[in-house]
């Protein structure tokens, strides 16, 4: 584990893998922590310098006052790049850190070598359902967050997975209830307010779209529009729902794997 410092605080990361290999960025989900990608590590730190942090607001990063934005938090990765000496990066984020993903693609793409965005859209969702959220966290505080983290197994995993890996799940969702309130609630208006329908074919990098056949955050649908306005994107898609990484664990990270190395 390692802090950044940016000019309001520091960002949180890790390195894992050889110090020489090319450099694998993985961004959290909202209301989770760089840990959302353990099942993952193994795999990827084989090939590349595997980098996770915790997005502003979450985990062991800066909680500073919202909202926040996905340009926000974009800069966020590229400030962590430039304190680590990186000049380009592989770059794997879920839901909010597809948001970012996306963002990176459209205003930095000299920045990045290939773009994994997964379980996430161009836009998510809208006010109607972001905004009581945002107000009941700030009211209810941790207590809200608690009340999230039980509702959140439905959204994250399928019925099925939750039963038969109840460990993992709990894993998972612990993480949303240790979450700051005020880091949560101002990353849900990143979410709400980012659309990026009409940019989305600026993206010029390779670019890899991952989706979750019963994932009712983010159906396959918004995987496959950002897909068909991407020159040259390719689509994946497994039996999962909103956490694909760790509901399909070791086809997720070889469909990834298979991406970023191939040609």
């Amino acid at each position: 584990m390692g802090f950044v410092k940016l000019a309001e605080g520091e960002l949180n990361y890790r390195f894992d893998g050889p110090q020489d290999a090319p450099v694998l960025v993985l961004s959290n989900s909202l209301g989770t922590n760089l840990h959302m990608w353990d099942e993952q590590v193994a795999a990827f730190s084989e090939h590349f310098r595997v980098l996770r942090f915790d997005t502003r607001g979450h985990g062991g990063s800066l909680v500073t006052e919202g909202p926040y934005s996905i340009e926000q938090l974009g800069g966020d990765v590229l400030a962590m790049l430039d304190a680590l000496d990186i000049d380009r990066v592989h770059f794997c984020g879920l839901s909010m850190g597809g948001l970012i993903g996306q963002w990176l693609g459209i205003n930095a793409g000299e920045r990045l070598h290939k773009l994994v965005v997964c379980n996430t859209a161009a836009k998510i969702g809208d006010p109607s359902v972001w905004n009581p959220r945002i107000e009941t966290v700030l009211r209810d505080g941790q207590a809200a967050m608690v009340a999230l983290r039980d509702a959140s197994i439905a959204r994250w995993f399928t019925p099925d997975f939750a039963e038969a890996h109840p460990e993992q799940a709990k894993k998972i969702t612990d993480m949303l209830a240790a979450t700051s309130p005020q880091g949560y609630a101002a990353n849900c208006a990143a979410v709400r307010d980012a659309d990026f329908r009409e940019q989305l074919s600026s993206i010029r990098v390779p670019l890899l779209v991952i989706a979750g056949t019963e994932d009712a955050v983010t159906p396959p649908s918004g995987g496959h529009f950002i897909q068909e306005r991407v020159s040259g994107a390719q689509y994946a898609e497994f039996r999962a729902a909103h956490l694909s990484n760790v509901q399909a664990g070791a086809a997720f990270s070889a469909r990834v794997l298979d991406f970023l190395l191939g040609a």
